[in-house]
């Protein structure tokens, strides 16, 4: 697997829109990292360390509806391994003039977009969700 914070963004884009309750994905330090501002940010219910199916260490996502929609309208990749996107903490985006959030790797771990700014760290911009 070539990028597996894009492969764990789309199962749980994939999971939400066929209206499951939680998703498995493959255990990871950045992807927990990831899901930690996910879940800071109110996007999912929760996640817990298990093992896969084949032995492996897995993670289960616990997805958020409300009135039966998705909590996670949209889900972007931003950096990617063929074409990084760092940018400055001046130029960090606002997703959907501030009601979405962007999750950044900066040198004082990952976060959102939010507490970069409040840091006042810029880094690789991971993904945007609305």
């Amino acid at each position: 697997m070539n990028d597996p914070i894009g492969d764990m963004l789309t199962r749980i884009r994939n999971a939400s829109m066929r209206g499951k309750s939680s998703v498995v994905t493959p255990a990871s330090k950045m992807r927990e990292r990831v899901l930690d501002v996910l879940l800071n940010e109110g996007y999912i219910r929760g996640f817990e360390a298990t093992t896969g199916k084949d032995g492996h260490p897995a993670i289960e996502i616990s997805l958020k509806y409300f009135d039966g929609a998705p909590v996670i309208r949209e889900m972007k990749r931003v950096s990617k391994p063929g074409r990084r996107v760092y940018l400055g903490v001046k130029d960090i985006p606002s997703v959907r003039s501030g009601l979405g959030v962007s999750i950044v790797s900066t040198p004082k771990g990952v976060m959102s977009d939010a507490n970069a700014r409040s840091h006042n760290v810029g880094g690789e911009v991971l993904c945007t969700i609305f």
